[in-house]
């Protein structure tokens, strides 16, 4: 990665696709294009209120227990706070440290400035991924599940700094079992009547 994502972003630039992800590795694998940018942040509202005032928003901040976090093999307890929004056609995702494990902290910034963690990329066959590049010495760092109502996101992050320099995380929405997309619309209108309630962030309640 050749540019400073905190600078980008405020400035108003959209990163390629290729910038993100070369072109070599997602034809090798035969992936898709990249969805989301991963930012790890050391607060998820500071960091939203000062986007907002770029025009980049607004966030809609929620915190939960995942359904299921295992850490490189390890099932832990894992509690995240995040802030979604799209910017440029991506969806920018900012995460927060968090309780139970380091895995977002250990990407942030001495400056405390927004820094790239991962990109993620939509795709309805996240376990067919994972054997895939395990196959091909990608190790798997996170396997998790997040269960909000009738929504079910299935991700997992692969350790591919060594070929890309960052990790790559494979995302699948679902609503009542269908695959879908998530809607820039839907999660601008959740983030608006939030803050017309006067509320900056959810408590989902324990994931079970």
């Amino acid at each position: 990665m050749n540019f400073d994502i905190d600078e980008m972003l405020c400035g108003g630039r959209v990163p390629s696709q290729d910038e993100l992800l070369p072109a070599d590795f997602r034809d090798r694998f035969g992936l898709d294009s990249v969805h989301q940018l991963g930012l790890s942040v050391p607060s998820v509202v500071e960091t939203a209120g000062r986007l907002e005032e770029k025009g980049i928003g607004p966030f809609f901040i929620a915190e939960d227990d995942l359904a299921l976090w295992i850490e490189r093999g390890e099932r832990k307890f894992f509690h995240g706070k995040l802030g979604m929004a799209y910017f440029g056609g991506y969806e920018l995702e900012l995460l927060e440290a968090g309780e139970g494990s380091t895995f977002y902290s250990q990407a942030f910034r001495p400056d405390g400035l927004i820094a790239l963690h991962h990109v993620g990329l939509l795709d309805s066959r996240v376990d067919y991924r994972v054997r895939q590049l395990n196959e091909a010495g990608i190790e798997t760092a996170v396997r998790g599940k997040i269960k909000m109502g009738p929504l079910k996101v299935n991700f997992a992050y692969m350790d591919a700094r060594d070929e890309v320099g960052l990790i790559v995380e494979f995302i699948d929405y679902r609503i009542a079992g269908l695959s879908m997309k998530p809607s820039a619309g839907v999660m601008k209108g959740a983030a608006r009547l939030m803050k017309r309630l006067g509320r900056n962030q959810l408590r989902m309640g324990k994931s079970m």
